[in-house]
């Protein structure tokens, strides 16, 4: 008599469920429940903030580091800022390490000049021959010409600075300069913007009186800030909204805001070269991708909690820098697809120098041979 064949599809069936339970069911579980447990809490971004039309520049030049050769490699880690001294021929820049370091452009000569011990971010020549120096973990420092570092200002209506981040100085010596952030520190800046909540200031501070007063606030991650060429106004930038703005420090609208300019991408630095053209550091230029996280706060939600329990996503690309004129309006958009995180950026001669706030070493592109063309 033949034995029964042991039926083996209740078998399968039994294997395929836990499979579908152990492959599909818990994770999707277990991430709802991390949803549901994450205190992490983003807010609405206000879109009349962001540009309403893309942004675009009549020349462009999407070959920025191909074309570039590299200065201080090796010891210029996160040159963030630059500032640039053209009695002596030297650029001062902030690196990651905590040292102001000065390059000397004939050369490419990199030197340890004055240690912060924090994060120099935003550097500015003084009037006297001092540097100002946003420092992220600090507050607002001035360094004297023989590199003794001093504490300006840590604090503003009572609340300390977390992320000192742009400055400059004007021709009657008051300085401007932005906390980035009064709730997170640098470590924590991609918290900042993915919340969504406008945690950052513009300030002034008077060496005269030692008075530290807050001009704007609830800004959406303020960066760079510089005066305008006749005093009269100057620019700062909002890096999650995408725009710089103009606040007037001078005449009828004295105390007023309104826009400067609309990017193609988030902007750190700005500044001015002296020829009649603002240079601003994009970081990364539009993501689609981006674009839809800052729309949707539960999308920024999911993205704190991949970043803290797994990885970080990276959709940082095309960073780069544009250049506009005095009224605000693009004129050439040096970029390349590989680049991301660019800070700052401002022609000197013949050359745009560029910073980062991670790569270990500037770039500098030669403006004569490889300028930014007609788009087609």
């Amino acid at each position: 008599m033949a034995k029964p064949k042991p039926d083996t599809s209740s078998s399968r069936k039994s294997s395929s469920s836990w499979f579908f339970v152990s492959v599909l069911i818990i994770p999707v579980a277990a991430a709802v429940l991390l949803y549901l447990l994450e205190s992490f809490d983003p807010a609405s971004l206000p879109t009349d903030k962001f540009p309403q039309t893309p942004v675009t520049s009549p020349l462009v030049n999407p070959r920025l580091l191909q074309e570039s050769e590299m200065i201080g490699a090796g010891k210029l880690f996160g040159p963030e800022d630059i500032a640039y001294d053209a009695k002596s021929g030297i650029i001062y820049t902030g690196c990651l390490d905590g040292w102001v370091k000065r390059v000397t452009l004939n050369n490419s000569v990199v030197h340890d000049w004055a240690f912060t011990g924090g994060r120099p971010l935003g550097v500015a020549l003084g009037r006297a021959g001092e540097v100002l120096v946003a420092d992220a973990d600090k507050g607002l420092l001035e360094i004297s010409e023989d590199g003794v570092v001093k504490l300006l200002t840590d604090k503003a209506e009572g609340v300390k600075f977390k992320l000192t981040d742009g400055v400059d100085v004007a021709a009657d010596g008051m300085i401007y300069f932005t906390d980035g952030s009064y709730k997170y520190v640098l470590r924590d800046v991609t918290l900042d913007i993915l919340e969504g909540r406008p945690h950052g200031r513009l300030l002034s501070f008077d060496p005269s009186t030692k008075e530290t007063k807050v001009l704007v606030g609830d800004l959406y991650f303020a960066n760079g800030v510089v005066v305008s060429p006749d005093q009269t106004f100057l620019i700062f930038c909002e890096t999650v909204v995408k725009s710089c703005s103009k606040y007037y420090i001078q005449g009828d609208r004295k105390g007023s805001v309104e826009k400067f300019i609309d990017l193609p991408g988030m902007p750190d630095n700005i500044l001015y070269d002296g020829e009649g053209h603002y240079w601003i550091g994009l970081a990364t230029a539009n993501d689609d991708l981006w674009d839809l996280a800052l729309k949707y706060p539960s999308i920024r939600k999911v993205m704190t909690i991949l970043e803290r329990y797994i990885w970080t996503p990276q959709f940082e690309k095309n960073g780069g820098v544009l250049e506009v004129d005095l009224e605000g309006k693009p004129i050439a958009h040096y970029y390349d697809p590989v680049l991301s995180l660019v800070s700052s950026g401002i022609k000197i001669g013949k050359y745009l120098y560029c910073g980062f706030v991670f790569r270990p070493y500037m770039i500098r592109l030669d403006l004569d041979h490889h300028a930014a063309r007609p788009t087609l």
